[in-house]
């Protein structure tokens, strides 16, 4: 652990004004934004690639996953501080980072082996341990996975997935390469968490194009493994056209409970110009799980008959005014500010390009009086 390292910009307040559509018609207000510097050096390791945070309420320190594929640094986590209230976003400072470990005690290696791709990270509010989940790798025929870690990262335990998740390398079915586990929360008892895909299993469907959305699961597993309940999410269309032989793809980023029937969910759209740059396109859903059927019987939702998910638009961040919104793929409810409202932030992964960068927004959630 090293001291810890201030940085921080100017930001801009914001009231965005939400349609009251989101179950209890609530609303989120733009608090300000903050970014960490490009490639920034903390304690050997290079910050970038943060793909996932949540916020400890025991110590006040939140965690930030990166999911660089241990080519920069190993697979490792961040705890920082973070200094905002209801009327600015001050400042973020590291404190510390911890290597995530395999069973054996090793770092996770950046090939040969298994590879971690860590998309979403969380607090046990159980017992403070760290939860992780990664997305694998089809190119290496590596399934997703979720694991326990103590809090200094070392290996607890894995949590069982079904065959439904195993890579195939036919790739007739299961999870698509980089398209895999990107959302993971847990429930508000701690007794269960949600496990979200990024995008359709090969055989739920095609993925999300400009013309047409698409469908990937989200599954409740209780702290065993046993799978609870899963339900089809349906995805938007990619947001935008990209340019003549480039890529463009819309999917779940993160995922977040709000409460036992309802849960949040952040959809991810990047279009890419005629120059390979991106740009993104974020928007925030209520999911409502009432009324939705339990998928966990169906192997495949290509031609099954089933009613996904409802969700209802609670924020797109084309409409804040930010003078750029990149590749938000973290959100974790953040402490409770004076008023009693709860808080939300977001981060962005900068994907180590020198086009994108680590940005943290934060919200405060407005109830439907105010």
């Amino acid at each position: 652990m090293r001291a810890g390292l201030c940085f921080g910009i100017a930001a801009t307040l914001l009231s965005l004004a939400m349609p009251a559509t989101a179950a209890e018609q609530a609303r989120l207000r733009l608090i300000g934004e903050q970014r960490i510097p490009h490639r920034l050096v903390f304690d050997g390791t290079v910050v970038g690639g943060l793909s996932g945070i949540d916020y400890d309420a025991r110590s006040g320190a939140w965690m930030m996953a990166s999911d660089d594929r241990s080519e920069f640094s190993p697979a490792r986590f961040y705890t920082a501080r973070l200094d905002y209230d209801a009327a600015q976003f001050r400042q973020v400072r590291l404190e510390a980072v911890h290597l995530f470990r395999q069973a054996d005690g090793s770092t996770y290696p950046a090939q040969g082996g298994e590879v971690a791709d860590i998309e979403a990270v969380r607090v046990d509010p159980q017992d403070g341990s760290i939860w992780y989940a990664s997305e694998g790798s089809g190119k290496l025929g590596l399934s997703p996975f979720v694991r326990q870690a103590a809090a200094d990262g070392g290996y607890l335990a894995a949590l069982p997935m079904p065959a439904l998740f195993r890579d195939d390398p036919a790739h007739r079915r299961g999870p698509r390469n980089n398209l895999s586990f990107e959302g993971l929360a847990f429930a508000p008892d701690g007794r269960s968490l949600w496990l979200g895909m990024e995008a359709p299993l090969y055989q739920d469907g095609p993925v999300a194009t400009p013309e047409h959305g698409a469908v990937s699961r989200f599954t409740q597993f209780d702290r065993s493994g046993k799978v609870l309940a899963q339900y089809a999410y349906p995805l938007d269309r990619v947001q935008g056209v990209p340019a003549a032989g480039r890529f463009g793809d819309n999917g779940v980023s993160e995922i977040l409970v709000l409460d036992t029937r309802h849960l949040l969910a952040l959809e991810r759209s990047g279009v890419q110009d005629a120059a390979g740059h991106f740009a993104f396109h974020i928007r925030l859903y209520m999911v409502e799980l009432d009324g939705a059927t339990d998928v966990a019987g169906h192997p495949a939702l290509a031609g099954a008959d089933y009613q996904p998910l409802r969700k209802r638009l609670l924020l797109d961040l084309d409409a804040a005014g930010l003078d750029k919104v990149d590749n938000l793929e973290g959100m974790s409810w953040g402490p409770l500010l004076a008023n009693g409202h709860r808080s939300l932030v977001m981060v962005s992964d900068d994907n180590f390009s020198d086009d994108e960068v680590t940005q943290l927004l934060a919200f405060e959630l407005l109830p439907a009086s105010d």
